[in-house]
């Protein structure tokens, strides 16, 4: 199989699976989950990385695992997830992300079972704590995922990106400005692994940090059909599933565009690594706050909600 063709491949298994076709089970029915990471990438080898994709591919499970790298910083470097900008951790170059995705990907095709597939999503967050400005950093990210995309050897994984925007990592002008980049320096789709910090759960208030439910709303894909977002629905309480359907709603109401939910994300195996305080939902009950969430009005009812993924450290 040539490059062009194999390329054309990988866009089209993408294309299908962000669409998120009605599945043949009951729409009730819990589809399971993915794992996710947060990666170190100055801890971990190659080795490792191929070990982890082996073990998402034996569970032959289909669907999105999103790969958290931490923080953009100058001279196109990495600052490891949970750190500030004061941290003294080493820094990683962009490239060893690159790199420990395209072991990951070798790992879970050699292992994958049923014939499973993965949209890999190199990811990163919205700090803006480190002095880049919002487009400098979504336009070199744009790079750095396009890069690993046009690198791939496996058409079982389609490369492609995540953002974990949250209104307490920066102001909303500099989340737009990383995004408004990123999508107008390359066409490959993003998951949007994004919190709702403060939001309101029926009304149309402000959230945290200056963050309106448009700015949000926006993050979370608005009108980009390339945008699917995989919500953070982390405390048990089922309030985060319940601000995410009101930001769908609002969006509905507003701009005649519910968001494009393609599951749940959960930190259930993290919480087993570190400690949490109440925001240790396992995948299924994530999923099922959601999708109750979601089904309680029907301009932001889902009949094929996708898998959920639960977080965990390396």
């Amino acid at each position: 199989m040539n490059t062009t063709t194999r390329r054309l491949l990988a866009a089209t298994t993408l294309t299908t699976a962000l669409a998120l076709p009605t599945p043949a089970h009951a729409a009730t029915d819990y589809p399971g989950h993915t794992t996710s990471s947060y990666v170190v990438l100055t801890d971990t080898t190659t080795t490792q990385a191929h070990q982890h994709g082996c073990a998402e591919g034996r569970t032959g499970t289909t669907g999105p695992r999103i790969l958290f790298f931490g923080t953009q910083e100058k001279n196109d470097t990495l600052r490891e997830p949970g750190r500030t900008a004061s941290s003294p951790t080493p820094r990683a170059p962009y490239t060893q992300a690159a790199q420990y995705a395209h072991h990951w990907a070798r790992g879970f095709t050699e292992c994958r079972t049923d014939q499973a597939t993965a949209h890999l999503a190199l990811g990163v967050n919205n700090k803006d704590d480190s002095g880049l400005t919002g487009t400098h950093a979504g336009q070199r990210w744009a790079h750095l995922v396009t890069t690993a995309r046009d690198n791939s050897t496996t058409d079982a994984v389609t490369i492609t990106t995540a953002l974990d925007a949250e209104p307490s990592w920066s102001t909303p002008r500099w989340a737009r400005d990383w995004l408004t980049a990123y999508t107008k320096a390359t066409d490959i789709p993003l998951y949007a692994a994004n919190s709702a910090d403060s939001c309101p759960t029926t009304t149309s208030g402000d959230c945290a940090n200056g963050w309106t439910l448009a700015d949000v709303h926006h993050m979370a894909g608005a009108g980009n059909p390339r945008i699917h977002v995989i919500p953070q629905i982390y405390r048990t309480d089922g309030i985060q599933a319940r601000q995410w359907a009101n930001i769908s709603r609002w969006g509905h109401t507003h701009t005649g565009d519910p968001l494009r939910f393609a599951g749940a994300m959960s930190q259930h195996t993290a919480c087993s690594q570190r400690s949490c305080n109440n925001t240790d939902n396992t995948p299924q009950q994530a999923w099922a706050q959601l999708k109750k969430a979601l089904d309680a009005h029907h301009s932001t009812r889902v009949n094929n909600l996708g898998p959920a993924t639960d977080m965990r450290w390396p």
